[in-house]
């Protein structure tokens, strides 16, 4: 159940959905037609962001990428929105672009397209519930007058696939998966003349560490410097995630998140309670650091009175019973507390949105089997998203669009380690003068948790000039934080701002290589 865990770190897993096939390897069988030619759709359309009325042009189609030997082996879809208000088109090709991407492994871009970046969103509540009926609106949060967007599906996502199609498992893994998206961005780049454009890369959750390799990769392969790297909801080492027999790490990192949970649903003393959310999360760190890192550092050599201790802190900072965290060593698994923390409610909080609640209706022991965070939304934007492909964006394709699919077997290039992206972020940071790297954090994240972020920034051990070229942002939300109306807005601030920053940058000298 522990290995399975890791596999659920990104915005989607097959525990979520229960035993579906993959759509890369097993569900081609259900899929009428394959896309092996380009084909590509244009629209023209507008959207006011911020009073301004932006003109813009929409392209949904898809790249065939050629072998060494100009052998087609893969189609990658992406739908690619550029602001068409500029007149003069040295303006437009000098446009900041920016790459998209979600993550999985296994998800298609739709999360972000249509939940915060794109000129449409999925309409919500304020809190984030989707009701019936699922439709769009006009974003006017989109980032769409600071930069252009292209949304990419990797393969086995949207309508992206190998070709063979039989061949899809080969991009299965980390450095397979990082190598064919830099080739697509390589690509696009030539076909659409953007090579003088200002370049962003923006991933949420796995996404993130596919944004790090790839900036990386783009750099050191094809000498594709880019400006910024935006991480929302990230995950940079694993160690800070995998539960596993003598990794103690993930205990102290998904923490605060159980306290930030616990306040939410209000299950602290009072005297945490009345604090603010900042305020009791940051207690919940020095906590963790002062107190419950040595705990667990000592292992059976705790004394009985200190064990008792830290079991009365930890019991008031998560709303757990002193019994249960006794019975669990002190560790508790993000899964079991999600199914723990409303118990007597008979309730499960929601593992990408722990605000979010749905009834418990399994047998009373075990690990929660579902995330009503999820459920909550995966129709709307499935609905929505199919609508507005052919609708608005008038691309028609017989076979299902992928929202999410069950990549069984992902590679992930670590052996007998943790996959980890910290020392190529420190590299990238080093070795280009002028990049920067903004994060964003969401409080009721148990998916990919804020102290775990903290954590591998932290250990990048690169020097102060440079840490201050990464800005950190946090938002009273989950994983998928602009689902929540305040956090999205917000977020659309803070991303102004990094976009404006890292663009009026006073020339100066690079550092050295």
């Amino acid at each position: 159940m522990r290995i399975i865990r890791l596999f659920l770190i990104c915005i989607y897993s097959i525990q979520l959905f229960g035993e579906g096939e993959s759509s890369g390897e097993s569900e081609k069988k259900d899929i009428p037609t394959c896309q092996f030619t380009e084909t590509f759709s244009e629209t023209e359309q507008r959207v006011v962001i911020a009073g301004k009325t932006i003109n813009y042009k929409a392209v949904a189609g898809n790249l065939i990428l050629k072998d060494e030997k100009c052998a087609p082996k893969a189609s990658v879809f992406f739908i690619n929105y550029t602001n068409e208000t500029e007149e003069d088109p040295a303006l437009k090709t000098n446009r900041p672009i920016t790459f998209c991407f979600n993550g999985g492994p296994g998800s298609s871009s739709v999360w972000l397209h249509l939940g915060v970046l794109g000129p449409k969103r999925v309409r919500l509540t304020d809190n984030g519930e989707a009701l019936p009926p699922y439709y769009l609106v006009d974003n006017e949060y989109s980032l769409l007058d600071k930069t252009d967007l292209v949304f990419i599906d990797p393969i086995s996502t949207g309508y992206s696939h190998a070709i063979p199609q039989d061949d899809s498992k080969k991009y299965h893994g980390v450095d397979e998966d990082i190598n064919l998206t830099a080739e697509f961005i390589q690509q696009y780049l030539s076909r659409y003349n953007r090579w003088e454009s200002p370049k962003f890369i923006l991933g949420e959750s796995y996404g993130t560490t596919r944004a790090i390799g790839l900036a990386s990769h783009l750099q050191k392969k094809n000498y594709i410097y880019v400006n910024g790297i935006v991480l929302i909801s990230s995950v940079i080492n694993y160690q800070t995630l995998q539960f596993s027999d003598g990794n103690d790490l993930p205990f102290l990192s998904f923490f605060p998140s159980y306290t930030a949970a616990a306040w939410y649903h209000r299950k602290l003393p009072p005297e945490l309670q009345k604090l603010s959310l900042p305020e009791v999360v940051e207690a919940s760190r020095q906590f963790v650091k002062e107190d419950y890192v040595k705990a667990l550092f000592k292992g059976s050599s705790l004394t009985p009175k200190e064990r008792g201790e830290v079991i009365v802190k930890m019991s008031q900072f998560t709303g757990l019973p002193q019994e249960y965290i006794d019975r669990s060593d002190l560790r508790v698994e993000d899964s079991s507390f999600e199914r723990n923390l409303l118990k007597s409610e008979k309730m499960v909080i929601g593992r990408f949105d722990s605000r979010i609640t749905g009834i418990d209706a399994d047998p009373p022991e075990g690990y929660s089997n579902y995330d009503p965070s999820l459920t909550n939304v995966i129709g709307a934007f499935t609905a929505a998203f199919n609508g507005y492909i052919k609708k608005d964006l008038k691309y028609n394709r017989e076979e299902p669009y992928g929202i999410l699919t069950s990549i069984r077997t992902w590679d992930w290039g670590a052996s007998n380690e943790f996959l980890e992206k910290g020392v190529a972020l420190k590299k990238l940071l080093s070795h280009n003068a002028f990049l920067r790297v903004f994060v964003a954090n969401g409080y009721y994240d148990m998916a990919t948790p804020m102290f775990g972020t903290e954590y591998a920034i932290d250990h990048l051990g690169i020097e102060e000039q440079i840490r201050s070229h990464i800005t950190m942002k946090y938002y009273e939300a989950g994983h998928m934080m602009y689902t929540h109306l305040p956090a999205l807005e917000k977020l659309k601030q803070d991303l102004n701002l990094f976009y404006e920053q890292t663009l009026s940058q006073e020339e100066k000298e690079a550092t050295p290589l």
